[in-house]
């Protein structure tokens, strides 16, 4: 009997989506679900991105270039110009979603076998990421107590080996929403400097950062060649199906080997490049908007939590998720619970258990992931919902 790959078969599920046949379920019983699930925003995607599309004639539907329109790498030049990060037209490819830019990172970076540290908490894509190119994720724990701050140095140093090529961060977190400083940056920078390996940065949630403007790893001066920007427009501009991310790198040799990944699948897509582009002639003020509803369900969705006997939600300084560890005594159970044997006011809500984003077993067992991408009135529901819950649930524990 033919079986699926090794490759296949430990291809990890999504933690973000396993549930979601209980969810559909509980829809079958006519019960609302709030999804705090998912990191799909309710902000309007930007109308004049729409008509871009639609206005646009084209009469036939071609491949692009390889590394996406150049009018669109152009303007991205200037784009990450307003960021404080300097690079050419040449150092931008487009890719099918930020998901694609990773890819092409381990792919062009690094070799079966080789290893990556990531600190953990980490999106859980990361690792099926990992099983398609062969290679080992090595985590380094934040933990929930310290608001998943940087890890401290001598972490990292710890589990360096001959192996390790690469260490790959979120900026603004997802799934913690922690905003890394320039001097947690500059940590980092130095540990690549002394052990020569590459910084990958996954910056999907640039702009929603609620402190100071999120400091970009391409800002470091000491290892530019070493670092690899991984962006997208999905969170950005509320075009998650768009499908249009950018690997960015001032490396020409590692540009060069993702060039081949990229002539491979041929071109990234045609109309969502032309939503892309169109999406940088918004208004400066564009996103004063967005940040502002974000800004506002995180502090109502933090002070409810937190409001809540024996749950400790650390309050995120971007991105638009946050953690809490929650008196359960398994929040897979929890969370399975809730969609399947739980109601209030016919409603339930929908989370993320942690343990999917942390690679040491055990770990986040009691922790879940909320998207605070719904607005304030159902966050508010959400939360009576989880009170409730909270108070009913079997396996509730004592948490000090």
């Amino acid at each position: 009997m033919l079986k699926p790959s090794h490759r296949g078969a430990h291809m990890p599920a999504s933690p973000i989506r396993k549930l979601v046949p209980f969810a559909d379920e509980a829809k079958k019983r006519g019960i609302n679900v709030h999804h705090l699930n998912i990191g799909q925003p309710d902000i309007e995607t930007p109308p004049a991105t729409l008509d871009a599309v639609k206005n646009t004639p084209i009469s036939v539907l071609a491949y692009s270039h390889s590394a996406g329109n150049l009018s669109y790498r152009e303007k991205l030049v200037h784009y990450y110009a307003k960021n404080n990060i300097a690079v050419e037209a040449g150092n931008i490819m487009i890719t099918a979603g930020g998901s694609e830019a990773i890819v092409f990172a381990f792919m062009a970076c690094l070799d079966p076998g080789d290893e990556i540290i990531i600190p953990e908490p980490f999106y859980a894509n990361y690792n099926g990421f990992a099983v398609m190119a062969g290679v080992t994720v090595i985590p380094v724990t934040a933990s929930i107590e310290k608001a998943f701050e940087l890890p401290a140095v001598d972490q990292f140093e710890a589990v360096i080996t001959s192996k390790t090529k690469a260490i790959l961060i979120c900026n603004p977190n997802n799934p913690t929403g922690y905003v890394y400083s320039r001097e947690e940056l500059e940590k980092l920078e130095d540990i690549c400097l002394r052990h020569n390996l590459f910084l990958f940065s996954d910056e999907a949630y640039r702009e929603f950062s609620y402190g100071a403007p999120c400091y970009s790893a391409m800002q470091l001066k000491k290892i530019p060649e070493q670092v690899i920007l991984m962006d997208t427009i999905s969170k950005r501009y509320a075009a998650c199906g768009a499908r249009i991310g950018a690997f960015v790198t001032r490396n020409k040799a590692i540009f060069d080997a993702a060039m081949k990944f990229a002539q491979a699948r041929l071109s990234p897509p045609g109309l969502a490049q032309i939503l892309g582009e169109a999406a940088l002639d918004l208004p400066d003020n564009y996103f004063d908007a967005p940040k502002a509803a974000y800004l506002s369900r995180r502090d109502l969705l933090v002070a409810r939590l937190n409001a809540m006997p024996g749950v400790f939600c650390p309050n995120p300084g971007g991105a638009f998720y946050a953690m809490a560890k929650l008196p359960v005594d398994d929040a897979d159970l929890f969370c399975q619970w809730l969609l399947e044997s739980f109601s209030f006011n016919n409603q339930t809500v929908m989370l993320a258990p942690a343990s999917g984003f942390y690679a040491t077993p055990g770990l986040g067992k009691q922790e879940v992931r909320l998207a605070y991408v719904i607005n304030n009135e159902d966050i508010t529901q959400a939360m009576d919902c989880l009170e409730v819950a909270l108070q009913q649930y079997p396996g509730r524990i004592s948490i000090q």
